[in-house]
């Protein structure tokens, strides 16, 4: 029997169809444009990292690495030989070898399987001897034991382990890098958010951390903004200090947060020992009081990062960046240092970020790299286009420009022929199969959205001349080869 189950997308993500996908094009067409002008180039990253590199970047302890990450095991086969005699047996090392290749492995519920295989097998060796260590050699060649890997839950680390595996700290000036493509992290779906989404993002890298560097990023953010018609949204900013200021603030923060665990909730509480400055992005009413209360990152800066502060907001006033300062504004993992940044849009609820960043000195050292300093951001795509739909900015975009209602064999070279030149002139245009009768051939090309229908029988190709008829209207005009060129080119620039 067949088997008739109907395939679905997995929950959390989604097809992108035409139109749609017209828009999206659009859209990260349009960064293309910004970031180039701002002397950005474009980098394209592998999907899938090594577990280990977003376990180190993001932070172990943080949700996205302790929950969110889809990560498996790559396939391959342990390599161990076969003893072929108990003498063979007696000496080999091959339980050993194989130990340390268990040992080796991450610590997932499948992994821990294998090393209870591997507590039973000595066992049984110490109990029977050769016949169980055959046998325990067996089973281990049976297993998959690859690599640890991740699809990349964001892209910043992947761009770090770029520029480290590249040598690009030995060109020249600083690296200004973007990239485009999906992200995967396993949260609950919801509004604008799923488990397979589409960032934007750009990263500086290099020996500078000028507070003009981080201006820029930002003006170059609400540039491109505002060339796709998000307008309205906030700008928020704020500096979570460096290695020199905020263990004290973090430390300081833990213990008045200790006071108060009681009133909080369970992820809260486990935060105060994991990572106390999560605890300032919670979202739960009960806890914002209590929040308001805790002691702020601005009053225990050190005098290089309040400097630092200061200088960025004088940039920002200087190119004319309307901006808000929050305080609890740490973002969520763990590389950021000094300066961090949001921007939310109407439209979108309570999760209304559209775009989130920050700078990251030393996150480049910290994956084995040189010392360098970096700054950065990621736009969430799916979210900034909902906002701008709802928003009723949404532009119109490509469509079909002609649909070429030919009639008769003897015009068929004909229609083929200026087909051929329209789309060569960048025209979008549908060139019908086979030949249709004339009120069905224009009901389809306006079932299809075209703006026009290029009418082409026996008279238009004898004139040399084409019909072409608008069909929002029934305006409808006989216009030679090169008029009709012209005409239609000038019609898409309007």
């Amino acid at each position: 029997m067949s088997d008739r189950k109907q395939f679905r997308a997995i929950k959390g993500t989604r097809d992108i169809l035409p139109p749609d996908s017209a828009l999206w094009n659009w859209f990260e067409h349009t960064a293309r444009e910004v970031f180039e002008s701002y002397n950005f180039g474009e980098i394209r990253l592998p999907i899938f990292e090594e577990t280990t590199l977003f376990a180190r970047s993001i932070g172990e302890e943080t949700d996205v690495v302790a929950k969110e990450m889809y990560t498996f095991q790559d396939r391959g086969t342990i390599q161990v030989g076969y003893p072929q005699t108990v003498e063979e047996v007696i000496s080999s090392d091959e339980a050993v070898r194989a130990a340390w290749e268990l040992k080796r492995l991450p610590q997932t519920p499948e992994n821990e399987l294998r090393v209870n295989l591997m507590h039973h097998a000595c066992r049984s060796i110490a109990e029977e001897g050769a016949p169980a260590l055959l046998r325990f050699v067996a089973e281990l060649h049976a297993l998959d034991l690859g690599d640890s890997i991740t699809l990349r839950p964001e892209a910043t680390a992947s761009v770090c382990r770029a520029y480290i595996e590249h040598n690009m700290q030995a060109l020249p000036a600083n690296q200004k890098l973007y990239y485009i493509g999906p992200m995967f992290r396993r949260e609950r779906p919801q509004k604008g958010r799923y488990r397979q989404f589409y960032q934007i993002g750009a990263e500086v890298l290099g020996q500078s951390d000028a507070p003009a560097i981080d201006a820029e990023v930002l003006e170059m953010l609400l540039v491109f903004f505002n060339r796709v018609g998000l307008t309205r949204t906030t700008l928020y900013v704020n500096s979570i200090g460096d290695k020199n200021c905020r263990p004290q603030y973090v430390e300081l923060l833990r213990e008045e947060l200790r006071k108060v665990k009681d009133k909080l909730k369970e992820d809260s509480q486990r935060r105060i020992e994991t990572n106390p400055l999560r605890v300032l992005d919670s979202k739960i009413p009960d806890e914002q009081p209590i929040i308001e209360k805790l002691p702020r990152i601005s009053d225990h800066l050190c005098d290089d990062c309040r400097a630092h502060f200061a200088k960025l907001k004088e940039e920002l006033n200087l190119r004319g960046i309307e901006y808000r300062e929050n305080w609890r504004l740490v973002r969520g993992l763990d590389y950021y240092t000094r300066t961090t940044f949001e921007v939310t849009a109407e439209g979108l609820g309570s999760q209304n970020a559209v775009c989130g960043g920050g700078r990251y000195d030393g996150l480049v050292e910290l994956l084995g790299g040189p010392p360098t300093k970096g700054i950065g951001f990621a736009i969430g795509t799916d979210r900034s286009i909902l906002s701008i739909e709802e928003g009723g900015n949404a532009p119109r975009i490509g469509g079909l420009a002609a649909y070429i209602a030919w009639m008769g064999q003897a015009s068929y070279p004909t229609a083929v022929n200026i087909a051929g030149k329209l789309r060569a002139a960048g025209l979008s245009v549908e060139l019908p199969p086979e030949e249709m009768k004339f009120k069905k051939s224009l009901g389809l090309a306006d079932k299809l959205g075209a703006r026009y229908a290029l009418i082409i029988g026996e008279d238009e190709v004898a004139s040399r001349t084409f019909t072409l008829k608008r069909l929002a209207d029934g305006d409808q005009k006989k216009l030679a080869e090169g008029e009709l060129l012209e005409y239609l080119e000038s019609e898409r620039r309007r």
